[in-house]
């Protein structure tokens, strides 16, 4: 192979379709100790700029050049425009993407939920590998679009659940394989959140929209409304039309390693309990229990969750466990040998079997990829045409376990899901929440 024959853009190349064609020089023979040249690196466009977008596009910029960013807010925007002052600067990502479509190479989207699936589709049908901001979509049928479109452009995908990238998320999985406190029939999973304004009634002032802020823009694919500060920067998740509530915001997170090591899939049942909720607003506090079919060899076993001022019951054995006396959110398995407690993120599982509490201590080297991170992962395979450990195949059904829930909490009735047929089978109004029609000038 003569590499000075091939351009930066035919060596990093388009994911899998040139992952057998060209390899990728060791870290340490491109650039010196931790440094690769910005010639190797690959470009990235952030759409949305200020909250968790500030965090993203500075875990993506070590290994990766921020070329272009988008913000419907430039004041919400500044601190990023100031940190990357030579990024192309836009309010319309779909402007963005036109125009400078020849030099991204992958896109972080870090909007609100409502924007999640139209920013990650315009990104993939131009052939752009995506890093898309949990929950993946705001709908379910966004979800089982974008799993269609990462196929169909065969671009390397992954969504911002950080915590699947953390060793305890494997220390979790390699206990539940080990039978470590044997058959689980019941885990519990728990948050604080909300922890900004839910069972809510819309405002009917409308004070002047901010000189800085596109409203229209912001608003997206949602159906039209005025202006109010009670919806930014970042209370819109609790507006049904924007966000998805606390489970929106962190079962992605929480419900990720239960998920993951015990390959639930999707539920056959969901119900809810709620307090607060309105038509506009997600609740103040629900709880959600998912019931899943037997599946992978594993028998038949609920989940439930927890948000707002709920908690779960706590078992004896857990009831001086750090997680349950400090932390805000985490999740507990139950075994008939014992119980496995964890952090929000999947983080420091320990397992208590027969009054005796082991720490985790099981994920290897090979598990963990030299321990990268969630977003360097992103961005190496990205180069190799790997699959990034949290793609669509994996994150669409976590996400669409999340969605459900909220579909429960909204409707009030327990719900049968036919997950093959995207239909749920006992309620049919409750479809009209698997996909909304959207605003005028915007389309999936």
């Amino acid at each position: 192979m003569h590499k000075n024959t091939l351009s930066r853009r035919t060596f990093l190349g388009r994911g899998a379709t040139l992952a057998s064609a060209f390899m990728i020089a060791p870290r340490h023979v491109l650039g010196g100790p931790n440094q690769i040249p910005p010639s190797e690196k690959l470009n990235v466009a952030g759409i949305g700029c200020g909250g968790q977008a500030m965090d993203d596009l500075g875990q993506l910029s070590y290994e990766a050049n921020i070329v272009a960013l988008a913000d419907v807010d430039w004041e919400r925007g500044k601190n990023a425009f100031r940190r990357w002052p030579d990024a192309a600067k836009y309010k319309d990502f779909r402007v963005m993407l036109e125009k400078e479509a020849k030099r991204i190479d992958a896109v972080l989207v870090a909007t609100p939920d409502h924007t999640h699936a139209v920013a990650a589709m315009a990104a993939m049908q131009l052939g752009k590998h995506v890093y898309v901001e949990k929950p993946v979509a705001h709908e379910i049928a966004e979800v089982r679009a974008l799993m269609q479109a990462a196929k169909q452009y065969r671009v390397v995908t992954q969504m911002g659940n950080q915590g699947h990238s953390f060793p305890g998320t494997y220390e979790t999985e390699a206990w539940v394989k080990q039978n470590a406190i044997g058959v689980i029939r019941e885990i519990h999973c728990w948050t604080n959140r909300p922890s900004w304004p839910q069972g809510l009634t819309r405002p009917t002032d409308s004070p002047p929209v901010p000189e800085t802020l596109d409203w229209d823009l912001w608003l997206g694919t949602a159906p039209k409304r005025p202006y109010n500060p009670c919806y930014l920067p970042h209370n819109w998740r609790g507006w049904w039309d924007f966000g998805t509530g606390a489970l929106g915001d962190m079962g992605c997170h929480i419900l990720d390693s239960a998920f993951n090591a015990l390959q639930l899939g999707a539920p056959a049942r969901v119900s809810a309990t709620s307090q607060g909720n309105t038509a506009e607003s997600g609740p103040t506090g629900s709880v959600v229990t998912y019931e899943f079919p037997e599946a992978n060899g594993r028998p038949a076993l609920k989940l439930t969750w927890y948000d707002g001022t709920n908690r779960p019951p706590i078992p004896d054995v857990l009831a001086k466990d750090r997680h349950l006396e400090q932390g805000a959110s985490g999740s507990y398995f139950v075994g008939e040998k014992g119980h496995l407690i964890q952090g929000t993120y999947g983080n420091a599982p320990r397992k208590y079997v027969d009054g005796q509490i082991e720490k985790g201590d099981q994920a290897t080297d090979d598990d963990l990829e030299e321990n990268t991170s969630h977003h360097v992962n992103w961005l190496r395979a990205c180069k190799t045409g790997k699959a990034a450990r949290s793609d669509f195949s994996y994150a669409g059904p976590l996400t669409e376990l999340v969605l459900l829930g909220n579909i429960a909490i909204r409707t009030g009735q327990p719900i049968e899901w036919d997950a093959a047929n995207m239909r749920i089978t006992n309620v049919p109004e409750a479809n009209a929440y698997l996909k909304r029609e959207y605003r005028e000038g915007w389309k999936l």
